[in-house]
């Protein structure tokens, strides 16, 4: 069972990538948490596995030991002691023992999961929208969307909240899954054990867009998540063209600024809606759907509804002209 455990472990392993190099699977784990529910899950698989083997061939003896020329009576008879052995060994013994072994790997499981990072980590805050993450760094006066960006080989507390709806924090190669509450905040330790991607979702049903509320978590080595941080605190930049000026002056004319945010306009409201700064360097837009720049962004912003159904992002009538103009001026937010 082990050799074949081995096969199945390393077919997952080959799957678990996607779009170039994100790692989604929960059975190749990348950070402590994620290995100690693997351990978990294949312990319970191979309980399940020699249970159902044990059935198969108790139902197996059973169907031949009564395939005989004997009458019902006389097979009762000749079997009553044998039965009782079954009955108190495979019906109540057996099935204890395999519930005690659930119950202590489960609980001393769940207990590690629960334990605190030390005092010195990195925080982060992450809010569950309709349909999309909000996250910021609030010892780093930085913010962003739909990414988590940590550093790797170290623990990260991830404060966990909702400003409408439940939600779940999940990054499968990780760590466990995680609700995010309206008017509470859970707590969810992370740590990737190399730099590299690593895919995350809504794993709580949430709303029509529930299947489109995907997010990264990126771990970086120390350097390049220093070097992250400071590209993030540094200010909008101003466009370079005269159709990106054109589209700034766009961004606030036309009401984008009582939504999103952007450092260096007079913009953001009380709407939720992310922070569109640094808007051009993440990898997409739409909680995933969309890239960030290009024909993506201008099928966004012409028609979101068409794109995500119920996103709260209103439809605004843009000409073509202002079409290119304020993609262009979004397109330099890097």
């Amino acid at each position: 069972m082990l050799a074949g455990c081995a096969v199945i472990r390393s077919q997952f392993a080959l799957a678990a990538t996607w779009n170039g190099g994100v790692v989604r699977s929960a059975l190749n784990p990348q950070g402590s948490a994620a290995r100690r529910i693997e351990d978990l899950w294949w312990i319970l698989f191979g309980l399940g596995t020699f249970v159902a083997i044990f059935v198969g061939v108790v139902l197996w003896m059973a169907v031949r030991r009564n395939s005989g020329t004997q009458s019902p009576i006389e097979r009762r008879d000749d079997h009553t002691g044998s039965s009782r052995h079954w009955i108190l060994g495979a019906g109540v013994i057996g099935p204890a023992i395999i519930i005690v072994i659930v119950f202590v790997v489960t609980v001393r499981t769940m207990y590690a999961e629960s334990q605190r990072p030390d005092a010195d980590a990195l925080i982060v805050d992450v809010t569950g929208h309709q349909w999309w993450w909000e996250v910021s760094y609030p010892d780093l006066a930085v913010s962003t969307a739909n990414e988590v960006h940590i550093p790797a080989g170290v623990d990260v507390e991830i404060h966990l909240r909702s400003a409408d709806v439940i939600h779940s924090f999940w990054v499968p190669a990780l760590a466990g899954k995680r609700d995010a509450l309206p008017e509470r905040t859970n707590t969810l330790t992370i740590d990737a054990d190399h730099p590299g991607t690593y895919a995350g979702r809504c794993a709580e049903f949430c709303g029509i867009q529930h299947a489109n509320m995907d997010f990264v978590v990126v771990a970086h080595d120390a350097a390049s998540f220093e070097a992250w941080i400071d590209a993030r605190r540094a200010p909008a930049a101003n466009p370079d063209s005269e159709i990106g000026a054109a589209g700034a002056e766009l961004f606030v004319a036309r009401g984008c600024g009582s939504c999103h945010a952007v450092d260096g306009l007079a913009t953001g409201g009380d709407e939720p809606a992310p922070d569109l700064t640094h808007l051009a360097s993440r990898r997409a837009i739409a909680g995933g759907l969309l890239a960030s720049t290009g024909p993506d962004l201008r099928t966004w912003i012409a028609d979101p509804h068409a794109v995500k159904p119920g996103v709260l992002m209103p439809d605004v009538a843009l000409t073509d002209t202002e079409l290119d103009a304020l993609v262009a001026y979004l397109e330099s937010l890097r």
